[in-house]
C-alpha cells in the first residue's frame, strides 16, 4: 500500500518537474524571439544606411567620370581641330605649289614644241643635204674606179691587206720594244724576289715514292703468304684492298693498288707478319686492322704538323687529315706533301717581298693540291677536285681561285693565286725533283720542235737543256727582226696552249746573215 503510494506521488512529482521545466523553456524561447527581431531591424537598418552611403559615393564618382571624359573629349576635339586646320594649310600650299607647275610645264612644252619644229625643219634640210653628198660621192666613186681600173670591193681588199701588214709590222715593232723596256725593268726585279724565295728556302728534297715490293727472308716464305689453299693471301687482300702478286721474282712480292694509302697499309702489314712469322687470317685481320690505325693517326700528325710548321688556323679537321693522306702520294716521283708545303712555303716569302697577305698565299699553297688526295676516287683533273672539296669545307674565295688556276686552266683573281702558280712551277721545275718517263719526255720534245716548224719562214729549229730552251733559226731574207720577236710570241703562245710542262720554257729565235768569198 505503502508502495503504491510513494509510485504515485513520485509520478506526480515527475509530472510537475517536466510541467516547469517545459514552462520555464518556453519562457527562454519567447524572449531570444524578441531579441532577434530587435537584432534583425538593427541590421536592416544599419544596411539601408550603407546602401544609401554607397549610392552615394557611386553617383559622385560617376558624375566625376563624366566629367573626366567629357574634358577629354573636348581636348581631343580641339586637337582634331587643329590638325585638320594644318592639313588644309598644307594642301592650300601644295595646290598654289602644283599651280606654279603647271604653269611652267606649259612654258616648257611650248618651248619643246617650238625647238620639235625647229629641229625637223634642220633634220629635212639635213637629209637634203645628205642625198645630195650621196649622188656626188657615188659619181667621183665611178670616176675613181674608171681612172683606177680597180672596182670598190677590190680597192678596199687592196688597202685592207697593205693596212694588215703595215699593222702586223708596227705591232710587231711595238711588242719588241714593249717586251724590251718591261724586261729591263722587270726581270732583274723577279729574278731579285725569285731567287730571294729559293734561297730562303733552301731545303733538301728526297724524292719519296711509294713502295710496292715488299723483299722476303727467303723463297720459303711465299708458301707461307699463300698459305693452305691460298686462304692467307685472299685473306690479306680481302683486308687491306688490294692485290698481292706472287710471282717468280726471287725473295720478293709486289702489292699493286690505285690507292697509296691501302698499299701502305698492306705494305707494313705485311713486313709485320714476316718478322712476327704468324700468318693465318686471325692473325692478319688483327694486324692489318692494327696497322690501319696507326696509318690513320699518321696521316692526321703530318697533316696537323705540315699546318703548324706554316703557321696556319682554322683549317678544318677533314682537310686536314686529306693533307696527311697526301705524304703517301707522289708524282712523277716528288711527294704532294712535301711539294705543297714547299710551294706555300715559297708563295708565302713571295708574296712577303710584294706586301701581299702571306698567310693567304701559305694557305693556298698548302691547298693547291688537295684534290690529289682523293683523285683516285673522284673522276676529274685534281685542281677541280680541289676546288669542291675546298668550297665545300669553307675556305675563302680567293683560296679557290688559287686552286683552280694553278695550272692555267682560269684566270687569278688576286695576286696571291698568281704566286702560288708560280711557286708551283718552281717546286716542280728544280733539277731532280721530278721523275719522268723516257717516252713522254720524247714525244715532248717532238712536239716543240712540231710547233716551232709550223711557223712560215723557219728554216731549223732545236729543243735543249732537256726541253726547257727551244731555240728557232729563221730565214733572214723572209723574216724581219720585228717579225722575229712576233714569231718567238706566237711559239710560245702555242707551247702554253697545247703542252703540259713543269717550270717555263725560253723560246729563242734566231735570225742572222753570213756573207761568205773567196780569196783566189
Amino acid at each position: 500500500m505503502n508502495t503504491l503510494v510513494y509510485l504515485i506521488l513520485g509520478i506526480v512529482a515527475g509530472v510537475l518537474f517536466a510541467s516547469i521545466i517545459i514552462f520555464l523553456n518556453s519562457k527562454k524561447a519567447q524572449k531570444d524571439r524578441i531579441s532577434y527581431d530587435q537584432e534583425r531591424e538593427k541590421i536592416l537598418e544599419e544596411a539601408k544606411r550603407e546602401a544609401n552611403r554607397i549610392t552615394k559615393e557611386a553617383r559622385l564618382e560617376a558624375k566625376d567620370i563624366i566629367y573626366q571624359a567629357k574634358s577629354e573629349s573636348e581636348r581631343e576635339l580641339k586637337e582634331r581641330r587643329h590638325e585638320l586646320n594644318q592639313i588644309e594649310r598644307r594642301l592650300r600650299n601644295r595646290e598654289e605649289n602644283l599651280e606654279k607647275k603647271l604653269d611652267q610645264i606649259e612654258k616648257r612644252e611650248n618651248d619643246l614644241s617650238n625647238r620639235e619644229k625647229e629641229f625637223l625643219n634642220r633634220d629635212r634640210k639635213l637629209k637634203e643635204k645628205e642625198a645630195q653628198v650621196e649622188v656626188l660621192i657615188k659619181k667621183q666613186m665611178e670616176e675613181l674606179e674608171k681612172l683606177s681600173g680597180y672596182s670598190a670591193e677590190k680597192a678596199k681588199e687592196e688597202l685592207f691587206r697593205k693596212i694588215e701588214e703595215e699593222t702586223r709590222f708596227e705591232a710587231a715593232k711595238l711588242i719588241k720594244q714593249i717586251e724590251e723596256e718591261t724586261n729591263n725593268t722587270a726581270e732583274n726585279k723577279a729574278r731579285e724576289i725569285i731567287s730571294l724565295a729559293i734561297q730562303r728556302y733552301a731545303s733538301d728534297y728526297v724524292a719519296d715514292s711509294t713502295v710496292t715490293a715488299v723483299p722476303l727472308p727467303s723463297d720459303e716464305m711465299k708458301g707461307r703468304i699463300i698459305g693452305r689453299e691460298g686462304r692467307n693471301i685472299r685473306a690479306l687482300e680481302a683486308a687491306t684492298g688490294v692485290d698481292l702478286i706472287v710471282d717468280d721474282t726471287p725473295e720478293m712480292v709486289t702489292l699493286s693498288s690505285f690507292d697509296p694509302v691501302r698499299r701502305e697499309i698492306a705494305r707494313i702489314s705485311l713486313e709485320r707478319l714476316i718478322s712476327d712469322g704468324r700468318i693465318h687470317p686471325a692473325r692478319i685481320e688483327e694486324v692489318v686492322d692494327k696497322v690501319r690505325k696507326e696509318v690513320e693517326r699518321t696521316m692526321r700528325e703530318e697533316g696537323e704538323k705540315a699546318v703548324f710548321d706554316l703557321g696556319l688556323s682554322g683549317i678544318p679537321n677533314d682537310i686536314i687529315k686529306l693533307l696527311g693522306r697526301l705524304k703517301y702520294r707522289t708524282s712523277y716521283g716528288q711527294n704532294v706533301l712535301q711539294h705543297s708545303r714547299e710551294v706555300a712555303y715559297l708563295a708565302g716569302i713571295m708574296a712577303g717581298e710584294l706586301g701581299a697577305d702571306v698567310k693567304l698565299a701559305k694557305r693556298s699553297g698548302l691547298l693547291h693540291d688537295i684534290g690529289k688526295a682523293v683523285d683516285h676516287e673522284v673522276e676529274g683533273p685534281h685542281h677541280e677536285i680541289g676546288y669542291n672539296l675546298a668550297r665545300k669545307y669553307g675556305e675563302k674565295e680567293q683560296v679557290l681561285n688559287a686552286i683552280a688556276c694553278h695550272h692555267g686552266d682560269s684566270d687569278p683573281i688576286c695576286v696571291e693565286s698568281a704566286l702560288v702558280a708560280a711557286a708551283d712551277a718552281l717546286s716542280a721545275a728544280r733539277p731532280g725533283v721530278r721523275r719522268e718517263s723516257i717516252e713522254n719526255y720524247i714525244k715532248r720534245l717532238q712536239k716543240l720542235e712540231e710547233i716551232a716548224t709550223s711557223q712560215n719562214g723557219v728554216d731549223k729549229c732545236y729543243a735543249i737543256q732537256a726541253g726547257r730552251e727551244l731555240r728557232i733559226i729563221v730565214k733572214p731574207e723572209d723574216i724581219t727582226d720585228e717579225m722575229s720577236s712576233l714569231i718567238a710570241r706566237e711559239v710560245a703562245q702555242k707551247i702554253q696552249s697545247e703542252l703540259t710542262y713543269p717550270g717555263q720554257i725560253k723560246v729563242m729565235v734566231i735570225r742572222e746573215s753570213r756573207f761568205v768569198d773567196y780569196a783566189k
